[in-house]
């Protein structure tokens, strides 16, 4: 692949020159490409499918009908259009976001009325669609805010990079290339585009082309500019260690204005998280808590009604609401997805499986999707067994009252009061087995994340225990060039002396590859098949073990004082990350207690009480029908109690809204503590995933069986 970039960028430059010859000579007037190979491959990593989409649906309802926003909102949405790289106008999107709506709100409700015959989800479809207007307009903001967070999160590290590589060569492009070669995108790219925008001759100078891109940076990260402003002043310092002090100046600047910044968003963030912990999980679980009472004696509430609540409404709220608290997260640090940036990584998504040689790659939607369909099918049974005319069976001593003889019943369908058809399960048995829908999409999802990430993320945290460490290693690497000790053995002297920790083995595989197989220190670190990077895959590695390729090639004092450096920068980085986590500490610990215990733990309680309250009512139905028997009061007397919703439809609803919160809260504390890390935000949904569902269904087991059987004895001793 890079010698295929190469050529393409050795083709583009050709046309280039070959267009100013022909230009000079009079000849047809030849318009370079604005775009280079780097760029196209930018736009089609960061803009999805859905956003494609997005860009065609919103071209075609401004053909339908042209809406032009307002003077103040369109420089808005144009400003975000520009950033986003959306090829759609400001009236594209003003258009989209009212004829989207209207088409809901009109096709909803037809197709709500014709099937449910149910004004409430007219209503329903109307709420909807009105409170899509503004979301859907301001679409591109917040894909501008998305990218900006991917970007900013690149910020320390772009800054680092650049330094490093100017303080033993004073050249800002190749600087600039350096980074760009070690971050990710989008701001990798980005930094491709300012040299592409030099190369294609849009700007003369890679210092304006440079000073271009840092405007659109002014309104949301200044210290990013101060910091390349500073950089870019280093170029023109007389003595060699104000050169110095000035890239010093940059690092530090952004440091400490990182810190500022998230320690001002840290305490700014109680107040919205409270916000959204209200409506997302306590008033909501205070509903679940009477839900039980209103549709027992309130006629006409089914179960799609309260499932349209909180299956769709509450999770789009709380999901908006948790985006908009992200949006205001400042430039901080972040990890990458190693995976994406060395393709070699790629295959560790998968499940490898090894047959002595051979070794195949499954991928995990294949496991994800056969437990999920297993369990979901286990779910549904009671479904399919009364679709089938299957005969109950009970459980339990006998129990004339009930429909199955006994107890306790397998599906305990049971005629409505209300329409006299058969309505149902209600029976403890379909109960329990409703708990398989719940675990067949919470663990579906959670396994699938799990063995997509697991083995990537094991890979990044053995690096990340080196780049720990590794600060300490290369300030001894630095002090035994500095003694006079060539490089190879150098590298051979810190392996012994570190020897037991993570940085001691890669020093030690690189002196090996040295000494054993005859290679020079730059295949013994990135020969793709015995480099010891490949064992420690870290861009901060990689880049540090680059510069001191670079720099040996000056002397090893000049060697000595660039690894010295390096060193310091990683020690600061370091400290001011670690700070910054210490900001979130409390905020983050607060969220994971709600994901990890109390919100499947209330749940769980309140599906089982639901449990009850409808066995008992059920009982007194029946019981009253046998009392009233004859008389003229029956139908008013039984009719008071309706006929509720089932436990086994209930607990579906529950135990999806439990799994959408943790999904949502997952992606709020991940970007909250890490910015747009996408490996560690997979990793964290398969684990909460997997966990906050298997302990909401334990509970809610535990609990409808205690409490069914608590309410049978209360009975059976009250009408026994």
């Amino acid at each position: 692949m890079p010698g295929k970039n190469e050529k393409q960028r050795m083709q583009d430059l050709i046309e280039v020159y070959k267009g100013q010859i022909e230009k000079e000579l009079g000849t047809r007037i030849y318009s370079p490409k604005t775009t280079s190979k780097e760029y196209q491959e930018f736009k089609r990593e960061l803009m999805p499918r859905h956003l494609t989409f997005y860009e065609k649906v919103c071209n075609l309802s401004e053909k339908i009908i042209k809406i032009k926003p307002d003077k103040k909102n369109e420089k808005t949405i144009t400003d975000s259009i520009n950033i986003t790289h959306l090829n759609v106008t400001s009236s594209g999107v003003a258009s989209f976001s009212f004829l989207a709506p209207i088409f809901i709100i009109v096709f909803g409700s037809l197709f709500s009325f014709l099937f449910f015959q149910s004004v409430f989800f007219v209503l329903f479809f109307l709420i909807i669609g009105v409170s899509l207007i503004i979301p859907l307009r301001k679409l591109p903001e917040y894909t501008a805010n998305s990218w900006r967070l991917k970007a900013s999160n690149q910020m320390v590290l772009c800054i680092f990079y650049v330094v490093t590589c100017m303080r033993h060569t004073s050249n800002l492009e190749n600087a600039l290339g350096f980074a760009a070669d070690h971050l990710a995108p989008p701001l990798s790219i980005d930094l491709k585009k300012v040299l592409w925008d030099v190369e294609t001759e849009k700007y003369e100078s890679v210092k304006e082309s440079l000073d271009m891109y840092l405007k659109t940076w002014k309104k949301w990260n200044f210290e990013f500019i101060e910091a390349f402003q500073l950089i870019e002043g280093s170029l023109y310092e007389g003595s060699e260690q104000r050169r110095l002090n000035s890239l010093d100046k940059s690092l530090d600047v952004i440091l400490s204005e990182t810190y500022e910044k998230m320690l001002h968003y840290a305490h700014n963030l109680q107040s919205p998280i409270t916000m959204l912990h209200m409506l997302g999980i306590i008033l909501p679980i205070l509903g679940l808590v009477i839900l039980p009472m209103i549709v027992n004696f309130m006629e006409g509430v089914k179960w799609y009604h309260i499932a349209a609540l909180y299956n769709i409404a509450l999770p789009v709220v709380v999901y908006y609401l948790g985006k908009g608290i992200l949006s205001r997260r400042p430039t901080g640090y972040g990890q990458t997805d190693i995976s994406e940036e060395n393709p070699e990584l790629k295959k560790y998504k998968n499940v490898i499986m090894k047959f002595g040689k051979f070794e195949f790659l499954i991928s995990p939607i294949f496991f994800s999707i056969l437990i999920g369909a297993l369990l979901f099918l286990l779910g549904i049974s009671p479904l399919i067994l009364h679709s089938l005319n299957f005969s109950d069976i009970g459980f339990g001593t006998e129990d004339l009252l009930s429909v199955c003889g006994r107890k306790f019943c397998l599906l305990g369908y049971r005629q409505s009061i209300v329409t006299g058809s058969p309505i149902g399960p209600y029976g403890i048995g379909a109960s329990i087995l409703s708990l398989s829908v719940t675990l067949a999409f919470g663990l579906g999802l959670g396994i699938f994340y799990t063995l997509r990430s697991k083995n990537v993320i094991r890979i990044r945290k053995r690096a990340e225990k080196l780049e720990l460490e590794f600060a300490s290693a290369l300030f001894q690497l630095g002090n035994r060039l500095g003694d006079g000790l060539p490089a190879e053995i150098a590298f051979g002297k810190v392996a012994n002396t570190m020897e037991g920790t993570v940085s001691g083995s890669f020093f030690k595989l690189v002196s090996m590859n040295i000494s054993k197989l005859g290679m020079s220190i730059k295949k013994a670190i990135f020969d793709p098949v015995h480099g010891a990077l490949i064992t420690f895959p870290s861009n901060l590695i990689e880049s540090s073990m680059k510069v001191l390729i670079q720099s040996v090639k000056k002397g090893p004092v000049i060697a000595a004082q660039a690894l010295t450096n390096i060193s310091r920068y990683i020690r600061e980085i370091h400290k001011v990350n670690e700070r910054l986590r210490d900001l979130m500490a409390d905020i983050i610990s607060d969220m994971n207690s709600q994901i990890k215990f109390l919100t499947p733990a209330i749940a769980g309680i309140v599906v089982g009480i639901t449990a009850m309250v409808t066995g008992i009512l059920g009982k007194l139905g029946a019981q009253l029908q046998t009392i009233t028997a004859g008389t003229g009061q029956q139908v008013g007397l039984i009719s008071i109690f309706g006929d509720g919703i089932p436990t086994y439809h209930f607990q579906i609803i529950v135990g999806l809204y439990v799994i959408q919160i943790t999904y949502i809260l997952t992606i709020l504390i991940n970007g909250i503590e890490n910015g747009s890390d996408n490996l560690n935000e997979k990793y964290l949904l398969g684990k909460n995933l997997i966990r906050s569902t298997l302990l909401y269904c334990f509970i809610s087991l535990f609990v409808i069986l205690l409490f069914n059987v608590i309410a049978s004895n209360i009975l059976t001793a009250s009408f026994g």
